[in-house]
Protein backbone atom coordinates (compact mmCIF):
# COMPACT_ATOMS: atom_id res chain seq x y z
CA UNK A 1 0.00 0.00 0.00
CA UNK A 2 3.27 2.55 0.03
CA UNK A 3 2.08 5.40 -1.80
CA UNK A 4 -1.10 5.26 -1.63
CA UNK A 5 -3.28 8.33 -0.92
CA UNK A 6 -6.33 7.50 1.48
CA UNK A 7 -8.78 10.17 2.52
CA UNK A 8 -10.67 9.48 5.98
CA UNK A 9 -13.74 11.02 6.22
CA UNK A 10 -15.90 11.76 10.03
CA UNK A 11 -18.52 14.09 11.10
CA UNK A 12 -16.62 15.02 14.47
CA UNK A 13 -13.78 17.60 14.81
CA UNK A 14 -11.17 14.60 15.42
CA UNK A 15 -9.97 15.58 18.68
CA UNK A 16 -11.17 12.45 20.54
CA UNK A 17 -11.93 9.94 17.71
CA UNK A 18 -9.49 7.42 18.87
CA UNK A 19 -10.72 4.98 16.27
CA UNK A 20 -9.79 7.01 13.35
CA UNK A 21 -6.74 8.13 15.15
CA UNK A 22 -5.64 4.85 14.95
CA UNK A 23 -6.36 3.82 11.66
CA UNK A 24 -4.83 6.84 10.19
CA UNK A 25 -1.30 6.49 11.98
CA UNK A 26 -1.66 2.67 10.87
CA UNK A 27 -1.58 3.21 7.29
CA UNK A 28 0.52 6.56 7.57
CA UNK A 29 3.36 3.72 8.80
CA UNK A 30 2.69 1.81 6.22
CA UNK A 31 4.19 4.42 3.70
CA UNK A 32 0.39 5.89 2.65
CA UNK A 33 -0.41 9.33 1.85
CA UNK A 34 -3.36 9.76 4.89
CA UNK A 35 -5.64 12.95 4.96
CA UNK A 36 -8.45 12.88 7.84
CA UNK A 37 -11.49 15.50 6.84
CA UNK A 38 -13.79 16.79 9.88
CA UNK A 39 -15.39 19.62 11.02
CA UNK A 40 -13.77 22.61 13.32
CA UNK A 41 -16.65 23.71 16.45
CA UNK A 42 -16.66 26.88 17.99
CA UNK A 43 -15.46 25.15 20.71
CA UNK A 44 -12.89 23.10 19.32
CA UNK A 45 -9.43 22.23 20.82
CA UNK A 46 -6.36 22.17 18.47
CA UNK A 47 -5.82 18.15 17.00
CA UNK A 48 -2.05 18.55 18.15
CA UNK A 49 0.70 16.53 16.49
CA UNK A 50 -0.27 14.28 14.09
CA UNK A 51 1.79 11.99 11.98
CA UNK A 52 -0.69 12.59 9.20
CA UNK A 53 -2.37 15.63 7.67
CA UNK A 54 -5.83 16.79 9.15
CA UNK A 55 -8.35 19.44 7.69
CA UNK A 56 -11.20 20.67 9.93
CA UNK A 57 -14.17 22.48 7.68
CA UNK A 58 -16.08 24.97 9.74
CA UNK A 59 -19.96 24.95 8.95
CA UNK A 60 -22.41 27.23 9.47
CA UNK A 61 -24.96 24.59 10.86
CA UNK A 62 -24.14 22.43 13.77
CA UNK A 63 -26.88 20.05 13.91
CA UNK A 64 -29.78 18.63 12.43
CA UNK A 65 -31.25 18.25 8.82
CA UNK A 66 -29.11 21.31 7.63
CA UNK A 67 -25.82 20.62 9.15
CA UNK A 68 -25.48 16.94 7.87
CA UNK A 69 -26.83 17.82 4.49
CA UNK A 70 -24.42 21.38 4.55
CA UNK A 71 -21.74 18.14 5.93
CA UNK A 72 -21.69 16.64 2.64
CA UNK A 73 -22.30 18.98 0.07
CA UNK A 74 -18.65 20.54 1.37
CA UNK A 75 -17.48 16.81 2.27
CA UNK A 76 -18.84 16.07 -1.31
CA UNK A 77 -16.34 18.74 -3.09
CA UNK A 78 -13.01 18.61 -0.71
CA UNK A 79 -13.65 15.01 -1.92
CA UNK A 80 -13.86 16.04 -5.75
CA UNK A 81 -10.45 18.22 -5.88
CA UNK A 82 -8.32 15.87 -3.96
CA UNK A 83 -6.16 12.94 -5.89
CA UNK A 84 -7.16 9.66 -3.64
CA UNK A 85 -6.90 5.97 -4.42
CA UNK A 86 -9.43 5.09 -1.24
CA UNK A 87 -11.83 6.93 0.48
CA UNK A 88 -12.89 5.40 3.60
CA UNK A 89 -15.95 6.54 5.21
CA UNK A 90 -17.03 6.52 8.66
CA UNK A 91 -20.47 5.59 10.35
CA UNK A 92 -23.75 6.62 7.72
CA UNK A 93 -23.56 10.49 8.08
CA UNK A 94 -20.53 10.70 5.94
CA UNK A 95 -21.73 7.99 3.32
CA UNK A 96 -23.68 10.07 0.70
CA UNK A 97 -20.48 12.47 0.06
CA UNK A 98 -18.18 9.54 -0.05
CA UNK A 99 -20.38 7.26 -2.17
CA UNK A 100 -20.95 9.68 -4.94
CA UNK A 101 -17.37 11.20 -4.76
CA UNK A 102 -16.20 7.97 -5.24
CA UNK A 103 -18.17 7.09 -8.44
CA UNK A 104 -17.40 9.97 -10.39
CA UNK A 105 -13.90 9.81 -9.02
CA UNK A 106 -13.31 6.17 -9.97
CA UNK A 107 -11.69 5.44 -6.71
CA UNK A 108 -12.07 2.70 -3.95
CA UNK A 109 -14.63 3.16 -1.11
CA UNK A 110 -14.81 1.89 2.39
CA UNK A 111 -16.70 2.07 5.10
CA UNK A 112 -16.16 1.88 8.58
CA UNK A 113 -19.30 1.73 11.16
CA UNK A 114 -17.98 3.16 14.29
CA UNK A 115 -22.04 1.96 16.04
CA UNK A 116 -25.55 0.46 14.64
CA UNK A 117 -26.23 4.32 13.26
CA UNK A 118 -29.65 4.08 12.54
CA UNK A 119 -30.50 2.91 16.17
CA UNK A 120 -28.67 5.79 17.84
CA UNK A 121 -30.74 6.68 20.89
CA UNK A 122 -30.62 10.09 19.38
CA UNK A 123 -32.93 9.00 16.90
CA UNK A 124 -35.74 6.38 18.49
CA UNK A 125 -38.63 8.55 18.47
CA UNK A 126 -38.17 10.79 15.92
CA UNK A 127 -39.60 9.11 13.24
CA UNK A 128 -38.79 11.49 10.13
CA UNK A 129 -35.05 11.45 11.02
CA UNK A 130 -34.67 7.82 11.44
CA UNK A 131 -36.76 6.96 7.93
CA UNK A 132 -34.41 8.96 6.79
CA UNK A 133 -31.09 7.77 7.43
CA UNK A 134 -32.67 3.74 7.48
CA UNK A 135 -33.19 5.10 3.45
CA UNK A 136 -30.20 6.73 2.94
CA UNK A 137 -28.63 3.61 4.37
CA UNK A 138 -30.84 0.94 2.56
CA UNK A 139 -29.59 2.44 -1.16
CA UNK A 140 -25.92 3.16 -0.37
CA UNK A 141 -24.55 0.42 1.90
CA UNK A 142 -25.57 -2.72 0.50
CA UNK A 143 -23.15 -0.77 -2.50
CA UNK A 144 -20.49 -0.48 -0.74
CA UNK A 145 -18.01 -4.08 -0.97
CA UNK A 146 -15.49 -3.75 1.64
CA UNK A 147 -16.86 -2.69 5.27
CA UNK A 148 -16.25 -2.86 8.71
CA UNK A 149 -17.57 -2.14 12.13
CA UNK A 150 -17.30 -2.36 15.82
CA UNK A 151 -18.09 -5.69 17.17
CA UNK A 152 -19.58 -9.17 15.87
CA UNK A 153 -23.43 -8.25 17.00
CA UNK A 154 -23.22 -4.93 14.76
CA UNK A 155 -21.86 -7.20 12.14
CA UNK A 156 -24.29 -9.64 12.57
CA UNK A 157 -27.23 -7.11 12.50
CA UNK A 158 -26.09 -5.97 9.31
CA UNK A 159 -25.72 -8.94 7.64
CA UNK A 160 -29.75 -9.79 8.41
CA UNK A 161 -30.58 -6.63 7.32
CA UNK A 162 -28.74 -6.22 4.01
CA UNK A 163 -26.82 -9.47 3.39
CA UNK A 164 -23.65 -8.18 3.60
CA UNK A 165 -20.48 -8.93 5.40
CA UNK A 166 -18.54 -6.62 7.83
CA UNK A 167 -15.16 -7.45 8.83
CA UNK A 168 -14.63 -6.90 12.76
CA UNK A 169 -11.99 -4.44 13.91
CA UNK A 170 -12.59 -3.44 17.50
CA UNK A 171 -12.05 -0.61 19.10
CA UNK A 172 -8.12 -1.38 20.91
CA UNK A 173 -5.81 0.99 22.41
CA UNK A 174 -2.22 0.91 21.52
CA UNK A 175 -0.52 -1.54 24.09
CA UNK A 176 2.63 0.81 23.97
CA UNK A 177 1.16 4.40 23.84
CA UNK A 178 2.96 6.48 25.91
CA UNK A 179 1.46 9.22 27.94
CA UNK A 180 1.23 13.04 26.19
CA UNK A 181 2.73 14.11 29.37
CA UNK A 182 2.28 14.02 32.63
CA UNK A 183 -1.00 16.32 33.86
CA UNK A 184 -1.51 17.39 37.27
CA UNK A 185 -3.72 14.79 39.16
CA UNK A 186 -6.59 15.87 40.60
CA UNK A 187 -6.07 15.37 44.43
CA UNK A 188 -8.87 13.52 45.91
CA UNK A 189 -7.45 12.35 49.17
CA UNK A 190 -8.55 9.24 50.69
CA UNK A 191 -11.24 8.49 48.61
CA UNK A 192 -10.86 6.25 46.05
CA UNK A 193 -11.72 7.00 42.41
CA UNK A 194 -14.33 5.64 40.14
CA UNK A 195 -13.55 6.81 36.38
CA UNK A 196 -16.45 7.07 32.89
CA UNK A 197 -14.42 8.04 29.59
CA UNK A 198 -16.73 8.52 27.64
CA UNK A 199 -19.26 10.92 25.74
CA UNK A 200 -22.24 11.91 28.18
CA UNK A 201 -25.45 11.38 26.12
CA UNK A 202 -28.69 10.00 26.62
CA UNK A 203 -28.46 6.15 27.94
CA UNK A 204 -25.09 6.00 29.05
CA UNK A 205 -26.49 5.30 32.85
CA UNK A 206 -24.47 8.32 33.95
CA UNK A 207 -27.71 9.28 36.12
CA UNK A 208 -27.87 6.64 38.15
CA UNK A 209 -24.53 6.23 39.15
CA UNK A 210 -24.31 9.59 40.36
CA UNK A 211 -27.19 8.88 42.13
CA UNK A 212 -24.91 5.73 43.83
CA UNK A 213 -22.40 8.14 44.73
CA UNK A 214 -24.46 9.19 47.50
CA UNK A 215 -24.13 5.77 49.00
CA UNK A 216 -20.32 5.90 48.26
CA UNK A 217 -18.69 7.95 50.69
CA UNK A 218 -15.19 6.87 50.33
CA UNK A 219 -15.68 7.12 46.54
CA UNK A 220 -14.85 9.78 44.13
CA UNK A 221 -16.16 9.54 40.41
CA UNK A 222 -14.24 11.69 37.90
CA UNK A 223 -16.43 12.26 34.44
CA UNK A 224 -14.47 12.87 31.33
CA UNK A 225 -16.08 13.89 28.22
CA UNK A 226 -18.77 16.10 27.09
CA UNK A 227 -22.19 15.59 25.41
CA UNK A 228 -25.23 16.92 25.05
CA UNK A 229 -26.75 16.12 28.84
CA UNK A 230 -23.79 17.15 30.57
CA UNK A 231 -26.11 20.24 32.02
CA UNK A 232 -28.40 17.92 33.33
CA UNK A 233 -25.96 15.81 35.10
CA UNK A 234 -23.82 18.77 36.83
CA UNK A 235 -27.67 20.07 37.83
CA UNK A 236 -28.19 16.40 39.26
CA UNK A 237 -25.11 16.42 40.84
CA UNK A 238 -25.51 19.94 42.73
CA UNK A 239 -29.10 18.95 43.57
CA UNK A 240 -27.69 15.82 45.33
CA UNK A 241 -25.16 18.02 47.08
CA UNK A 242 -22.57 15.55 45.78
CA UNK A 243 -20.08 18.28 44.12
CA UNK A 244 -17.35 16.64 46.12
CA UNK A 245 -17.50 13.06 45.31
CA UNK A 246 -18.48 13.73 41.13
CA UNK A 247 -16.19 15.55 39.65
CA UNK A 248 -16.83 16.63 36.03
CA UNK A 249 -13.54 16.91 33.92
CA UNK A 250 -14.21 17.68 30.46
CA UNK A 251 -12.64 16.76 27.45
CA UNK A 252 -8.93 16.38 27.44
CA UNK A 253 -6.70 15.14 25.31
CA UNK A 254 -6.23 11.09 25.10
CA UNK A 255 -2.59 10.86 26.10
CA UNK A 256 -2.85 12.69 29.41
CA UNK A 257 -6.57 10.93 30.27
CA UNK A 258 -4.43 7.63 30.54
CA UNK A 259 -2.75 9.34 33.10
CA UNK A 260 -6.11 9.88 35.10
CA UNK A 261 -7.51 6.17 34.42
CA UNK A 262 -4.30 4.57 35.83
CA UNK A 263 -4.78 6.02 39.08
CA UNK A 264 -8.49 4.89 39.32
CA UNK A 265 -9.63 1.81 41.05
CA UNK A 266 -12.36 0.99 38.66
CA UNK A 267 -13.76 2.12 35.38
CA UNK A 268 -17.21 1.96 34.45
CA UNK A 269 -19.44 1.36 31.21
CA UNK A 270 -23.00 1.40 32.21
CA UNK A 271 -24.71 1.94 28.95
CA UNK A 272 -28.61 1.18 29.18
CA UNK A 273 -30.60 -1.28 26.80
CA UNK A 274 -31.84 1.34 24.74
CA UNK A 275 -32.07 0.20 21.58
CA UNK A 276 -30.47 -2.22 19.15
CA UNK A 277 -26.82 0.05 18.91
CA UNK A 278 -26.38 -0.01 22.63
CA UNK A 279 -27.39 -3.01 23.29
CA UNK A 280 -24.67 -4.50 20.44
CA UNK A 281 -21.96 -1.68 21.47
CA UNK A 282 -18.27 -2.87 22.76
CA UNK A 283 -16.98 0.49 23.92
CA UNK A 284 -13.19 1.73 23.88
CA UNK A 285 -13.45 2.68 26.91
CA UNK A 286 -13.78 -0.61 28.23
CA UNK A 287 -10.80 -1.87 26.37
CA UNK A 288 -8.60 1.63 27.99
CA UNK A 289 -9.28 0.45 30.99
CA UNK A 290 -7.81 -2.80 30.43
CA UNK A 291 -4.86 -1.33 29.28
CA UNK A 292 -5.12 0.36 32.28
CA UNK A 293 -4.83 -2.08 34.56
CA UNK A 294 -8.03 -1.26 36.70
CA UNK A 295 -11.03 -4.14 37.25
CA UNK A 296 -14.16 -2.88 35.31
CA UNK A 297 -18.31 -2.70 35.76
CA UNK A 298 -20.07 -2.98 32.90
CA UNK A 299 -24.13 -3.34 31.77
CA UNK A 300 -25.23 -6.81 31.55
CA UNK A 301 -25.21 -6.07 27.55
CA UNK A 302 -23.56 -8.92 25.03
CA UNK A 303 -20.57 -7.76 24.01
CA UNK A 304 -19.74 -6.05 27.06
CA UNK A 305 -20.62 -9.20 28.95
CA UNK A 306 -18.57 -11.29 26.72
CA UNK A 307 -15.04 -9.89 27.46
CA UNK A 308 -15.73 -9.11 31.23
CA UNK A 309 -16.44 -12.94 31.57
CA UNK A 310 -13.98 -14.37 29.11
CA UNK A 311 -11.00 -12.54 30.71
CA UNK A 312 -12.41 -12.28 33.82
CA UNK A 313 -11.68 -8.66 34.26
CA UNK A 314 -14.57 -7.47 36.31
CA UNK A 315 -17.76 -7.77 37.14
CA UNK A 316 -21.22 -6.99 35.25
CA UNK A 317 -24.21 -4.96 36.46
CA UNK A 318 -26.74 -7.16 39.20
CA UNK A 319 -29.43 -4.34 39.63
CA UNK A 320 -29.14 -0.04 38.16
CA UNK A 321 -31.04 0.62 41.47
CA UNK A 322 -28.30 3.44 43.43
CA UNK A 323 -28.02 1.49 46.57
CA UNK A 324 -27.94 -1.92 44.83
CA UNK A 325 -24.84 -0.30 42.47
CA UNK A 326 -23.30 1.40 45.58
CA UNK A 327 -23.33 -2.49 47.30
CA UNK A 328 -21.99 -3.82 44.16
CA UNK A 329 -18.50 -1.47 44.11
CA UNK A 330 -18.47 -1.90 47.53
CA UNK A 331 -18.03 -5.36 47.05
CA UNK A 332 -16.07 -5.45 44.41
CA UNK A 333 -13.40 -2.76 46.13
CA UNK A 334 -13.73 -4.04 49.43
CA UNK A 335 -12.71 -7.59 48.26
CA UNK A 336 -8.57 -8.40 48.16
CA UNK A 337 -9.09 -11.45 46.85
CA UNK A 338 -10.87 -10.32 43.57
CA UNK A 339 -9.08 -7.56 43.28
CA UNK A 340 -5.69 -9.39 42.76
CA UNK A 341 -7.42 -11.95 40.46
CA UNK A 342 -8.58 -9.16 38.53
CA UNK A 343 -5.28 -7.45 38.08
CA UNK A 344 -3.88 -10.93 37.23
CA UNK A 345 -6.06 -11.74 34.51
CA UNK A 346 -6.02 -7.30 33.54
CA UNK A 347 -2.19 -8.31 32.40
CA UNK A 348 -3.03 -11.17 30.45
CA UNK A 349 -6.27 -9.12 28.62
CA UNK A 350 -3.70 -6.17 27.91
CA UNK A 351 -1.34 -8.40 26.34
CA UNK A 352 -4.11 -9.64 24.07
CA UNK A 353 -6.91 -6.82 23.45
CA UNK A 354 -4.43 -4.20 22.19
CA UNK A 355 -4.04 -2.47 18.73
CA UNK A 356 -0.66 -3.54 17.43
CA UNK A 357 -2.30 -6.53 16.69
CA UNK A 358 -5.99 -5.52 15.95
CA UNK A 359 -4.61 -3.47 13.29
CA UNK A 360 -3.33 -5.88 10.85
CA UNK A 361 -7.21 -6.80 10.24
CA UNK A 362 -7.81 -3.48 9.19
CA UNK A 363 -4.41 -3.49 7.03
CA UNK A 364 -5.79 -6.98 5.16
CA UNK A 365 -9.41 -5.14 4.54
CA UNK A 366 -7.73 -2.44 2.64
CA UNK A 367 -5.02 -4.80 0.87
CA UNK A 368 -8.19 -6.78 -0.40
CA UNK A 369 -9.81 -3.54 -1.60
CA UNK A 370 -6.38 -2.45 -3.26
CA UNK A 371 -5.53 -5.75 -5.07
CA UNK A 372 -9.56 -5.94 -6.44
CA UNK A 373 -8.98 -2.85 -7.67
CA UNK A 374 -6.01 -3.98 -9.46
CA UNK A 375 -6.89 -6.66 -10.91
CA UNK A 376 -10.72 -5.40 -11.56
CA UNK A 377 -12.44 -8.42 -9.46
Amino acid sequence: MEGKRIILTVTNDLVTDQRVHRAAATLERQGCNVLVLGRKLPGSQPVGERSYRTHRMRLLFRRGALFYACFNIRLFFALLFRRADLLVSNDLDTLPACFLASRLKSCTLTYDSHEYFTEVPELIGRRFARDTWIWIEKLLLPRVRYTSTVSQSVADAYRERYGIEMDVIRNLPLAGEKEARRPDLLDCGPQRIIIYQGALNVGRGLESMISAMQFLNAFQLQIFGDGDIAGQLKDLTKKLELEDRVVFMGRIAHGELKAYTRQASLGISLEEDKGLNYRYSLPNKIFDYIQAGIPVLVSDLPEMKRIVEDYGIGQVLVDREADKIAVQVREMMDSDELRMTWKKNLRKAGKELNWEKEEKKLLDLYSKAFLARVYGL
